[in-house]
């Protein structure tokens, strides 16, 4: 068994972080920390907990620079890119520290004589994050900072993709003071992380990652009452309509296209165009894409990095050549991007039309900068198109008809629907999926409900 791990760069394919697996003892030593430090720190104040918990924001952001290249090495999102995972870090912490006093205050029932009744939430206990490396800081957060706002000790194990993450977070929370053992950074092959999903001591499971590994881990939880939060796959639709506004909808798709060169479970990866602006749509996305410029991301004039590995650009790469097999379409010369190469991470952006559901590029989360672009005769086909997925994290629709917009959006399975604008978290809404995208909440105030739990007081005040 491997001692320890490997982040291989998907710039240049060298090693650039490695770092030893923790042992049993060392696992069983940060379990037993938590579980006192976290006795602790659920009696501390929830407005000393908020200044703790922002001393340790400041701290972060105050590294972003830093961070900000270390994700580009780590993952390979260019670097004119990775700032904004800095801010998104800093705008969903601020917020989910900021309404934490109401989202954790007492809940009343109106007042009957001589009773005093309230239900309390209550921290859970320990709290095992599991994040991915596709965007390391923002998915962590999301229940990192509310589970230790909550009254919660938190471990944090990190893909191995991107080990200097979890190192990050526990190095702004030591400079903020954050009581020892109350958050731990955990270097972890899969065999241990599904052992610490089992064990009796972590209260409640966070995981980000794919469908397989999310059942993964509710196979590791199955003997146990305990709660998973699973942010999983996607293959989110977009839906351009007639009245639409094409150039704001075009460049707003395509960024939600190609952006982190695909690697988004919130990206779009079907987009339906209703037939009366298709030839149009088509014709602007293709130009779009063609202006792209990949190569390495240290350069701050790319926008378009490597994928996070070779393997990951082969399995796209075969979802095109199937694709085009049955009769696709592809819309950008491959050859106006000389950086993509078989056998590198390097991938060229690609549309897709003449597509249909019965191609995996239209069915299987690709994960990739491509999309499949259908043509649509009304709202009802393009419905009808969305849903037919066994996914259902985000969809969005492009028009200037609000009325019709929501309309729509009450037809489409999915955690959340946009319009006008795609792939994107607002801190104060739920984030959550349906379907294979997963099950649970994080963000806003409903993100606190899985992070704790209700404990109710019935106090008889006279006899």
């Amino acid at each position: 068994m491997p001692d320890h791990l490997e982040c291989i760069s998907p710039v240049d394919g060298r090693v650039y972080v490695r770092r030893e697996l923790a042992s049993g003892a060392r696992i069983l030593a940060v379990l037993k920390a938590a579980r006192t430090a976290q006795a602790q720190w659920q009696a501390t104040p929830i407005a000393e907990r908020q200044r703790v918990l922002l001393a340790g924001v400041d701290a972060f952001v105050a590294d972003a620079a830093a961070i900000s290249a270390e994700i580009t090495w780590q993952m390979g999102r260019p670097l004119a890119h990775t700032p904004g995972e800095v801010r998104g870090f800093d705008e969903r912490a601020r917020h989910m520290i900021a309404i934490a006093p109401q989202a954790l205050a007492d809940v009343a029932p109106d007042p009957r004589d001589g009773l005093q009744r309230f239900v309390r939430r209550d921290p859970l206990g320990v709290v095992f994050v599991i994040a991915p490396w596709n965007y390391p800081y923002l998915t962590a957060v999301n229940s990192v900072v509310p589970a230790l706002m909550a009254g919660n000790a938190v471990l944090l194990k990190h893909s191995a993709q991107t080990p200097l993450c979890a190192e990050r977070f526990a190095q702004a929370f030591a400079v903020a003071g954050l009581p020892a053992g109350l958050f731990a950074a955990l270097h972890l092959d899969h065999a241990a992380a599904l052992g610490l999903v089992g064990d009796p001591r972590v209260d409640f499971v966070a995981f980000t990652g794919s469908v397989e590994g999310g059942h993964a881990v509710q196979r590791a939880a199955a003997d146990r009452f305990i709660g998973t939060g699973l942010e999983l796959g996607g293959k989110d639709p977009a839906y351009v309509r007639a009245d639409a506004d094409l150039a704001h909808a075009v460049d707003n798709i395509m960024d939600g296209v190609f952006f982190n060169s695909g690697q988004s479970c919130c990206g779009i990866e079907r987009i339906y165009v209703h037939q009366g602006v298709y030839d149009e749509f088509v014709q602007r996305a293709a130009a779009f894409a063609a202006g792209y410029r990949l190569g390495d991301p240290t350069d701050p004039h790319i926008n378009l990095g490597p994928m996070v590995r070779s393997s990951a650009a082969s399995f796209v790469r075969e979802q095109i050549r199937e694709a085009v097999a049955a009769g696709a379409r592809t819309l950008v010369d491959e050859s106006g991007f000389p950086a993509s190469r078989e056998g590198t991470p390097y991938l060229a952006p690609q549309l897709l039309v003449d597509v249909h559901h019965g191609m995996r590029v239209m069915h299987e989360e690709t994960f990739g900068p491509v999309a499949g672009i259908m043509k649509v005769r009304d709202d009802e086909e393009a419905i009808r198109g969305m849903n037919d997925s066994r996914f259902g994290l985000t969809a969005s629709v492009w028009t200037r008809d609000r009325e019709a917009a929501l309309a729509i959006g009450q037809r489409v399975h999915t955690g959340t629907f946009f319009m006008n604008r795609c792939d994107y978290l607002d801190p104060a809404l739920a984030w959550t999926g349906i379907k294979d995208s997963g099950r649970g909440c994080t963000l806003s105030a409903l993100g606190y409900e899985q992070l704790t739990r209700p404990k109710s007081y019935h106090l008889r005040c006279t006899i």
